[in-house]
């Protein structure tokens, strides 16, 4: 099984938003009144955004997008083969990501689960987010959520070994923790 981690395109942001897993198309569903894959992939496009890809095949879409100066939101959506990824996208996050946004001047950056999603909710925590609050009535249907965040304090200093529980690697990345496709350039999304 080969993981690598690449910039994203529309072409695999619209495979994976296609392909949702049950606990991701849940979690969109409540938060947009109509919504399809190439939306959700176009949307996903800004910022940092990335594509986890298992053997080939693109699995899982992720990164951070700024909303205003120094706030960001950070987000995460895959297929059933999701689970398989996570504990390279969890060290790209930290080795990566992490440090993209912060060098971009974040401040703050917020995630939202669906409080039934307690896949997300787990992982959020091994990723060092806190939990800020439940913000209840937060989906179209009153579904609730909780809010997680990171300050410009915790964002980069939470260790691997403390997120993963396991030693991983990211294949075919180069020194940096970059795909072999290489990093987006300075400019957003």
């Amino acid at each position: 099984m080969t993981l690598r981690i690449i910039p994203a395109t529309l072409r695999d942001l619209s495979y994976i938003a296609a392909n949702l897993r049950p606990e991701d198309r849940a979690e969109i569903d409540c938060q947009f009144d109509q919504w399809s894959p190439a939306l959700l992939a176009l949307t996903a496009l800004q910022g940092f955004a990335y594509v986890a890809e298992l053997d080939g095949n693109p699995e899982a879409g992720f990164g951070a997008a700024e909303q205003r100066s120094g706030l960001w939101i950070a987000w995460s959506w895959g297929t059933r083969r999701m689970k398989r990824c996570v504990p390279g996208i969890t060290e790209f996050f930290h080795a990566v990501l992490a440090r993209q946004v912060a060098a971009r001047g974040a401040w703050r950056v917020e995630a939202r689960a669906l409080a039934a999603n307690e896949l997300a909710l787990r992982w959020l925590g091994r990723l060092g987010a806190t939990q800020r609050c439940l913000l209840p009535g937060y989906g179209k249907n009153g579904e609730d959520f909780f809010l997680y965040d990171w300050t410009r304090e915790g964002w980069t200093h939470v260790p691997v070994s403390k997120t993963t529980g396991t030693e991983t690697a990211v294949a075919d990345t180069d020194s940096r923790g970059q795909g072999r496709a290489g990093a987006r350039g300075g400019a957003a999304g």
